[in-house]
This record gives C-alpha cells, structure tokens and sequence, in this order.
C-alpha cells in the first residue's frame, strides 16, 4: 500500500474533497452498493468547488496531463484539445474525438453543443475556466511545479474518484513511487546536473521549484546551481555561465522540436567550444530529454513514468 503523502498548501488547493450530495433510492431488496452510489460529487480545485456527476459520460479535456492519466486509467472521453498531441496520444485525433479546440483557444460553440457533463482544464488551459464554467461542470487540475510530485499525486486521485477507478490509480501512483525511489538511488552518486532548455537558437536555465525542477526535487539529481530563477521557461544564460556553472550532467529540453519551431537542433545549438569545456560534455554526460512528455504533456501517468525511465537510462 502506497504511503500517503502530507499535503502542503499548494497541493491541498488541488485536494479533491468528495462528499456525499445524493444517494440512490430504490426498495428495501435493491442492491446495497448501488443504493450507496453518490450521485454527485464535490470536487475542490485550483480555482474553486465543482458539483458535478459522478462517473460522468460526456467529458471534454483540455489539458494534456489529464488526457494522458485518463487514458493510462481506460477512462473514455468525448472531445479534445487537438493539434498538438504527442504521438501516444495521436489516436484521439480521430474523429471519433470532438475538436474541442486548442489548449489556449477552447471551441466554445463545439464544446456547448456537445452538452459535456465535464470539462477538464489545467495549467495552458485554465484562463478559460470562467467561461467554461459557464457551460458545464468545470475542473481545473493546475499542476504546482513547486510540489510536482505531490500535485501530480492529488490530480490523479481526484481524477480516480471522479471516475470510479480509484484502484486503478492508487497501483500507478505506488508503482511510480517506487521507480522515484529507484531513481534517487541511482541519482545519489550521479553527481551535478543542470536543466536546460534551448529555443530559436538560445539556451535557458531551470533549477529547483521550477517547470523541470522535480529532476532535483523528487528525483534526487543534485542541482548545480540552487538560484535559476524559477519562471516558466527558465532564466535565459551565456554559454559561458554553463562553463562557469560546468555540471558533471545536462539534461536538455529541446523545445523547438516539442514545437516543431526553429532550424536547429539542442544537440547542434550546444555543440560550440566553450560548452565542449564543461565536464558534463567531455564526459559524454549529456542527456538529451524527450520533449513531448517534459515540455507538452509535463506530468500525467504514462509522461510521467517515460520521463523516469529517460533519467534512470540517461545515468546508467
């Protein structure tokens, strides 16, 4: 059985409180699990408390983490944010799926006439919760960056009690547990290592707390530098302060190729003569991160645990 973990402020914002708001009735023989089937449930988010269905049918998600989870739990959904899935979850550009949009421009008209039960937003998504809120039942699973771990937790046991599958999530979250644990073993003798991102032919930094700060965070890689500047897409540096700073690892995020932006690689923007001074580079000890799971999706289950097996493999 999985520990449960102490929720801090940040992650008791995303807890989900269900409660009881209506039972099934029926004669005094109806089956008494069913009699105790919730109706509703009471869901507490990132931007406030949600009534909605219990085990709803009709769900529109527009976060990418969410999908991913939903998927790795066998939880069918109606409609999408398509135009930018990664190729796990390229299936659900079929037009099985309603197009629901972008993650940053919701169709509304398609979304209301789809007459969801649920709509799921989060981090890309969550400046359109009032309006969707407006149309139906609306979720924002907002994932905390300062507690990855703990937040990825709580969102996938909201979304396992929305949707009667919360076995299901409690054996991913104790076995994604236990690789982290595998993984700090691995990461304690690793040495140093620094998260970097390269765009449009520049280089920004990540450390603790930050978009990818769970690799030091949670997966015990110990940070280089403990004062990048935790904003959304790093602190922009020099190639000389990747020399000065000269980690025994880097771990990249190419994001143009997330994007499909830029002409050149992380590989060719890095490959110049004062990051080829760095131990990280002289040892070989570069690691090159996938991007759809670090930069798109950033957490849900199967992202999660591919983005796991790219640190354990990049260390071994």
């Amino acid at each position: 059985m999985r520990t449960a973990r102490p929720l801090t402020a940040a992650s008791l914002t995303l807890a989900s409180a269900v409660v009881l708001a209506g039972c099934a009735t029926g004669s005094d023989d109806a089956d008494p699990a069913a009699a105790a089937a919730p109706e509703t449930l009471t869901i507490e988010h990132a931007q406030g408390v949600t009534e909605l269905p219990a085990n709803p049918e009709t769900v529109i998600v527009l976060d990418l983490a969410s999908l991913d989870t939903l998927d790795a739990l066998g939880v069918e959904v109606a409609g999408v944010a398509k135009g930018n899935l990664p190729a796990y979850l390229a299936g659900y550009e079929s037009d099985e799926y309603l197009d629901a949009g972008t993650l940053f421009e919701p169709d509304y008209t398609a979304i209301e006439a789809a007459a969801p039960d649920l709509i799921i937003v989060a981090n890309r998504s969550a400046a359109a919760y009032p309006e969707l809120a407006e149309i139906a039942p609306t979720v924002d699973l907002t994932l905390d960056w300062t507690d990855f771990l703990g937040s990825f937790e709580t969102n996938t046991e909201t979304l396992g009690e929305i949707f009667g599958v919360q076995d299901e999530a409690e054996a991913a979250l104790t076995a994604i547990e236990d690789r982290i644990a595998e993984t700090q073993d691995a990461a304690a003798d690793a040495g140093s290592g620094l998260i970097v991102l390269t765009s449009a032919g520049e280089v920004t930094a990540f450390g603790p707390g930050s978009r990818f700060g769970w690799l030091h965070d949670e997966l015990g890689v110990t940070p280089a530098i403990e004062d990048v500047e935790a904003a959304t897409h790093g602190d922009p540096v020099s190639f000389e302060f990747l020399l000065e700073t000269d980690p025994d690892w880097f771990f990249v995020v190419d994001r143009d190729a997330a994007t499909g932006e830029g002409t050149e690689t992380a590989a060719q923007i890095l490959d110049n003569e004062l990051v080829a001074q760095t131990s990280a580079w002289q040892s070989g000890q570069v690691v090159y991160l996938d991007p759809a799971p670090w930069y798109i999706v950033m957490s849900g289950i199967t992202a999660v645990n591919t983005m796991i097996d790219q640190v354990q493999d990049g260390l071994s």
